[in-house]
């Protein structure tokens, strides 16, 4: 995978406090994982920004090769690779998510 396709990563994950990898965009999701994780980051008014690789193969292959992670969605935290729908419904139903944003200044945290 060239350097220009991670530099863009890199760029992308450190200018934003939450980036989201996916099949589609955020208004218009186009798996059902991407759409969980687009769900759920709604559902606790965290924002975020959506970058649809379906638009760019390079872009596609660059971000599986960049965290050596096989599957999209894969969402970032503050320049941290968190992990895919399964990681991200998990974080959420226990809580841990919600705590992580908070911790990172990002949203508040969650009502005990």
């Amino acid at each position: 995978m060239s350097n220009d396709v991670f530099e863009q990563i890199k760029q992308d994950i450190s200018q934003n406090d939450i980036v989201l990898y996916m099949k589609g965009t955020a208004s218009f999701p186009q798996c059902g994982f991407s759409a969980t994780v687009v769900q759920i980051l709604s559902q606790i008014g965290a924002p975020f920004k959506d970058i649809n690789v379906l638009e760019n193969a390079d872009i596609r292959q660059g971000i599986k090769d960049f965290t050596n992670w096989p599957t999209i969605p894969q969402l970032y935290i503050k320049g941290e690779f968190v992990g895919g729908c399964d990681i991200v419904r998990d974080m959420f139903n226990s809580g841990e998510l919600q705590d992580m944003l908070a911790e990172k200044g990002i949203t508040s945290p969650r009502a005990a």
